[in-house]
């Protein structure tokens, strides 16, 4: 591993970085499939003059890199990369020893790794019925269990969650964990689809098993189906498309604060106190804010919910949440000291836009060099290690 690139700040830590993305290739499903599902699950042809994803021989969208990484290393800006198809972008956004490359020029030790196509939240396999949508879950989970050994555990998947239904969801879960993937990533709304809201009962067997497997569960942004636009419904309709995108990927990270709040209020940590959960690319600015304003509103609108709820909502973040940082730079450290020196993680957002690249760790420096190195270890690697028991 070639550690050149890291500057003196943490020149002799492992660094971890918790948000990064695979830009699927055209055959990663169809070369796993089953014959008898290989003309149905996801893969790319040509529609219109332009590369589409299909799935079922329907027609999803066009082939998009969602990567700013252009060939050679070369960062894109503005919305050009929205004409990128998967096979125009630098081939470390999906390929391994390519990405083990790039990595090592960033000075980054090990990632982990979330998915395009199916949605940050697997929310688009419903355009499929439930067979195939689960053939293509469990085929991108094999995917990414191979890259994982072919990395040299290096690169860490997030297991996609079947939520749609419990018992596969369940049999999933256990599959993955055999595979030797350390954390599942799920649809933070399931009620859209529905399905009962999180704080239901009917998710208490995931709860469970995800406690007992010691797997973190990520809500990623965009994880679900009123969240995953570029540009969301933040922007005014008169704004051009880069001010569109500026302002919903801003707006974007505030909407796990949403599924924080959530998560909290519905008791699901007061009755799994060992279950993790990740805020996944939303930022940390918010959370001493939010964390205040449940305090308060607890008490002063909902006193009965001290019958099912025996600490502050900010005690069960302390406890069971993480977050992650990235381009944050206004009196990092203290915030990071506010939210929770144990709650905080580094990531990059590689290789899509708004990512750190190509100097990540030169950023970090500047945010945060003046820390005690005990603090820099951890945000920067240790606490990503501990929760998702890498061993480094």
């Amino acid at each position: 591993m070639k550690n050149g690139a890291k500057p003196a700040a943490f020149a002799n830590m492992t660094v971890i970085d918790v948000d990064t993305h695979y830009t699927e290739p055209g055959d990663l499903w169809t070369k796993r499939a089953p014959a008898k599902w290989r003309d149905r699950v996801p893969q790319i042809k040509m529609h219109e003059g332009k590369k589409f994803w299909f799935i079922d021989d329907k027609p999803m969208n066009f082939a998009m890199s969602a990567s700013v990484i252009g060939p050679g290393l070369k960062k894109i800006y503005d919305t050009d990369f929205f004409h990128l198809s998967v096979d125009d972008v630098d081939v470390s956004c999906n390929q391994v020893k390519p990405r083990l490359a790039a990595m090592d020029h960033m000075g980054i030790d090990i990632q982990i790794v979330y998915g395009n196509l199916l949605g940050f939240g697997g929310q688009r396999g419903f355009l499929v019925a439930p067979k195939l949508r689960l053939i293509a879950t469990q085929l991108y989970n094999d995917a990414m269990a191979e890259m994982q050994e072919e990395s040299g555990h290096r690169m860490y998947p997030m297991a996609m969650m079947p939520w749609w239904d419990m018992k596969v969801c369940l049999a999933e879960l256990d599959r993955c964990a055999q595979m030797g993937l350390r954390g599942i990533n799920t649809n933070s709304d399931p009620h859209g689809h529905g399905l009962p809201d999180l704080s239901n009962s009917h998710w208490n067997p995931l709860w469970e098993a995800c406690s007992a497997l010691d797997m973190p569960v990520n809500f990623h942004i965009g994880a679900s189906d009123d969240s995953q636009s570029w540009f969301g419904t933040s922007p005014w309709p008169s704004f051009t498309d880069d001010r569109k995108l500026a302002l919903g990927s801003a707006m974007m990270y505030l909407s796990n604060a949403k599924v924080v709040g959530n998560i909290i209020y519905s008791g699901i940590l007061e009755k799994y106190p060992k279950l993790k959960f990740v805020s996944v690319e939303s930022g940390i600015g918010w959370i001493p804010f939010m964390l205040e304003a449940l305090d308060y509103q607890l008490t002063e609108t909902a006193p009965a919910a001290n019958d099912f709820l025996t600490m502050k909502p900010s005690e069960y973040f302390k406890r069971q949440i993480y977050a992650c940082f990235w381009f944050e730079h206004q009196d990092l450290i203290s915030m990071i000291k506010k939210v929770g020196v144990d709650n905080c993680m580094f990531e990059t957002d590689f290789p899509h836009p708004t990512c750190l690249f190509p100097d990540p760790l030169k950023t970090a420096e500047t945010a945060l060099g003046t820390a005690p190195e005990a603090f820099r270890r951890k945000v920067m690697g240790g606490n990503a290690a501990k929760l998702y028991h890498l061993n480094v």
